[in-house]
């Protein structure tokens, strides 16, 4: 066991854990109106709970345990019984990266928490996530990041997440809008985010805790960290000027809420290639994904009539998207990168490989939450709240309590 590893890894995992409570919390609660913000941390903080006893019990073995046709693991590491505190896995203790992949494995169902909020049923946010942990995350994250996978066999290039997290979260996000239906009054008679400040605190925690989730992601506490958490950092330094800038010639006034969302774009972005790309290419693809999740934006909500409420499709699913296929290009060692496109053939082969994950991605994501989604609304015998509850909001009519003083 490597000490340093160890001791960077832990704190990975606990940034990572961060960016979901408080972070993501606090950032959809701030983008949602007030009678709703207790609802949406509530949710973020339920699926912590049950993202992590199903992780325990099978999601980990599913996602890494050995391969079962390259397709998903088998159940060697069930409830975790056969991994010890001296059991390693290369230079850090296995249960380390249990944890370590156990927050990736909450944010992603929590990020799609944005696509229905103020309008979805406490039951069904519950089962939807469990059953979407288990049919859509362990399955991508064994092909993608598990030795055996078959995605990870062709040399597909996911450094942190834009296909497991993003991607198919965004993926996931569209099929559940298109079932629940928009909210009342949408696109016109909405009010805007009820509080900004809360929005830009939520969004500062979750660029910090970003240093873990793609810092972290080697493994090592080396050069390579650094670099990984230094086109992190670039990367969301250059969406954010480019989404802050658009909004500011669309609106002539720069907005707060165009400066931080653009951090979130640029970071989607960046994370499936944070590992193989320098400094140069990271401004790249976070200037990139900035633009190109800004102007979509209007293209899902108005053009296709889709509430996709706080952008999950948008920002996170293309950012991932954008990036997954840029990486083929931007790690060229040119563009000051480690070069790891061109190490089995061109640059357009890996693109190739890029372009078929992605594909493969979201054909999975789309058809087995679509199963999941009716499965849903079967068992609980709606997803939607009634009219009644969703002009209440859902703090007072699920919770019994009221979050306005957030």
């Amino acid at each position: 066991m490597n000490t340093g590893d160890t001791a960077w890894l832990l704190a990975s995992t606990t940034l990572v854990l961060f960016m979901t409570v408080p972070g993501l919390a606090i950032y959809y609660g701030g983008l949602v109106r007030a009678k709703n913000v207790l609802s949406v941390v509530m949710h973020c903080f339920s699926i912590v709970a049950v993202v992590g006893v199903l992780w325990m019990m099978i999601g980990y073995s599913l996602s890494f345990g050995d391969s079962f046709f390259g397709l998903i693991g088998n159940l060697e590491h069930a409830f975790l019984w056969n991994i010890r505190a001296d059991t390693l896995r290369g230079s850090i203790p296995e249960m380390l990266f249990v944890m370590f992949q156990l927050t990736f494995a909450i944010i992603t169902p929590a990020v799609m928490v944005g696509c229905y909020v103020e309008r979805a049923k406490y039951p069904a946010v519950i089962i939807l996530s469990a059953l979407w942990l288990l049919l859509v995350y362990a399955p991508v994250c064994h092909w993608v990041w598990s030795d055996g996978g078959w995605l990870k066999q062709m040399g597909v290039m996911d450094f942190a997440g834009g296909l497991v997290v993003h991607a198919s979260a965004g993926v996931a996000a569209l099929v559940i809008v298109k079932h629940v239906g928009n909210r009342r009054g949408f696109p016109y008679e909405l009010q805007p985010p009820h509080n900004p400040g809360l929005i830009a605190t939520g969004v500062g925690m979750l660029w910090v805790g970003w240093f873990g989730f793609n810092g972290g992601s080697f493994l090592t506490a080396d050069g390579n960290a650094a670099m990984s958490l230094a086109s992190t950092h670039f990367a969301a330094c250059s969406a954010s000027v480019i989404w802050g800038a658009l909004d500011w010639l669309r609106y002539r006034k720069p907005s707060l809420l165009g400066t931080v969302t653009g951090v979130i774009a640029g970071l989607s972005a960046v994370t499936p290639a944070a590992g193989y790309v320098g400094p140069l290419g990271a401004f790249i693809l976070g200037a990139a994904g900035s633009a190109v999740c800004f102007f979509t934006v209007t293209i899902i909500k108005i053009k296709l009539n889709l509430d996709d409420t706080l952008d999950v499709f948008c920002i996170h699913g293309l950012g991932g998207i954008t990036g997954t296929l840029l990486a083929a290009f931007v790690s060229a060692a040119a563009l000051g990168g480690t070069g790891v496109s061109v190490a089995s053939g061109s640059m357009l082969e890996q693109f190739g490989v890029q372009a078929l994950a992605v594909a493969a991605t979201a054909a999975w994501t789309a058809i087995m939450t679509f199963i999941i989604v009716k499965a849903t609304d079967w068992m609980v015998g709606g997803i939607r709240v009634d009219l009644e509850d969703e002009l209440a909001g859902l703090d007072l009519a699920t919770h019994g309590e009221r979050g306005y003083d957030l």
